[in-house]
């Protein structure tokens, strides 16, 4: 059962992971305490190799810790199965990534649509939901085509609207405006910030872009896998 409104979405506690690299030992992060709020919109920035995409796989389940403890949603992940575990983030986690990951022979609905297959919803509300998300996100009229048929920034905003779709509880971002140029990215930031406002949705973003880190209502910054300033503004 998910926490109440007035518990924090993530939190972790003294969190590490170490791995090898050629027999030497990496720090990837080097003991995170910290707190995210349901319905924030939330900038991880640092150098490369601080420690920031590590954090969002420790975080979303997708990679184990060295040591310490994550709760997502009142849930802490060490405590489930790996089945538990999958359908679990599969059901409060969305991902957005910056090469976009989607699948090329699926049209854009396909696309759209795919976890709440995945997760059992009867076909008339997927097509309901997936025609309202497109909607939502500047691609009505667009639900056939094949993501090759489309620009860098549609394809950014069919992996948007995928992970949006489901109604999560977090977004996960990592550098999500990497590969697009600063109109474009502007133009997706501010759709996600709108709509993060409206739906109360919690954006968490791993990024180097100022584009971001200027709309975030909060930057924390990793440094050699620990954090060094957290400002909410």
């Amino acid at each position: 059962m998910m926490s109440p409104e007035s518990e924090p979405l993530i939190r972790t506690e003294q969190l590490v992971k170490t791995y090898e690299d050629n027999g030497v030992a990496v720090h990837a992060l080097r003991g995170i305490d910290t707190e995210i709020r349901r319905g924030e919109f939330t900038a991880i920035v640092g150098p490369s190799g601080s420690g920031k995409t590590t954090f969002l796989n420790l975080i979303s389940g997708l990679d184990k810790p060295t040591s310490g403890r994550v709760w997502l949603g009142g849930r802490e992940l060490s405590e489930m199965s790996g089945g538990e575990l999958s359908d679990f983030r599969r059901d409060h986690v969305g991902f957005i990534f910056q090469s976009y990951n989607l699948i090329p022979v699926l049209s854009v609905a396909e696309n759209v649509e795919y976890v709440l297959l995945l997760q059992g919803v009867p076909g008339v509300e997927r097509r309901r939901r997936v025609e309202e998300m497109l909607a939502e996100v500047g691609l009505a009229g667009m639900a056939e085509r094949l993501p090759s048929k489309l620009s860098g920034g549609q394809q950014q905003r069919v992996a948007i609207a995928r992970a949006m779709v489901s109604r999560p509880d977090m977004i996960l971002a990592d550098e999500p405006t990497a590969n697009l140029d600063s109109e474009m990215g502007g133009e997706l930031l501010d759709m996600m910030r709108e709509l993060n406002l409206r739906t109360g949705m919690t954006f968490l973003f791993s990024t180097h872009d100022l584009l971001i880190m200027d709309r975030a209502g909060r930057v924390l910054t990793l440094q050699d896998g620990r954090v060094v300033t957290d400002v909410r503004r």
